[in-house]
């Protein structure tokens, strides 16, 4: 009988270790999960985590929009298209002195032709911030700070250095999106601009 009872204290405690260490290597797996999209995501992470009041359905939505990406087909621009549009991006930024409006709704409109060109989708404004965030996770605070620009603009709420800043904000976004090595242009890199709330 007491051999029993010990062989049967001895399978509960091997099963109890096993769900422990199970246990153990499920919560750092995860915790190594949220770690590499937060990472990864930056800013991006903790704006999700606020909007949806939650931890896991962040990351289950962060998940989606990966795997939504890796179904595109986004593909690099020809040396040609990217020389098109650099040249696109500084007639509208000479056009900035005279027709600051004019220059931000271009910007707007550069940068959903070059999303669309790399063959990002053109749905809303939410569904494009997404679909960058996966690839330009850096840069799209400042695509959301421009976007809020503009239609501040549109309600004739924005003010010309407002209209200056929505086109630093557009120019971190379409110099990212470029992919175009900064030497061939001949200048620093462009950097992201910190987007302070």
């Amino acid at each position: 009988m007491d051999a029993v009872n010990t062989q049967t204290w001895l399978v509960l405690a091997v099963i109890v270790i096993l769900a422990v260490v199970a246990l153990a290597v499920y919560l750092y797996q995860r915790k190594r999960q949220s770690r590499q999209l937060e990472e990864h995501f930056g800013s991006e992470y903790g704006r999700v985590v606020t909007e949806l009041g939650n931890r896991s359905k962040a990351e289950a939505e962060l998940k989606r929009r990966q795997q939504r990406v890796e179904g595109l087909r986004i593909v690099p621009l020809a040396p040609g298209e990217a020389a098109r549009f650099g040249k696109a991006w500084n007639s509208l930024q000479a056009e900035f002195v005279d027709n600051p409006q004019g220059a931000v709704a271009q910007a707007d409109e550069l940068v959903r032709e070059l999303m669309l060109k790399r063959g990002y989708p053109m749905g809303d404004f939410e569904r494009r911030a997404a679909d960058i965030s996966v690839d330009h996770p850096a840069v799209v605070s400042n695509y959301r700070a421009a976007q809020d620009i503009r239609a501040r603009n549109l309600r004739g709420e924005a003010d010309t250095e407002e209209l200056r800043k929505a086109v630093v904000h557009y120019r971190a976004l379409f110099d990212d999106l470029l992919e175009v090595r900064e030497v061939e242009r001949g200048r620093m890199p462009a950097r992201p601009v910190e987007v302070r709330s």
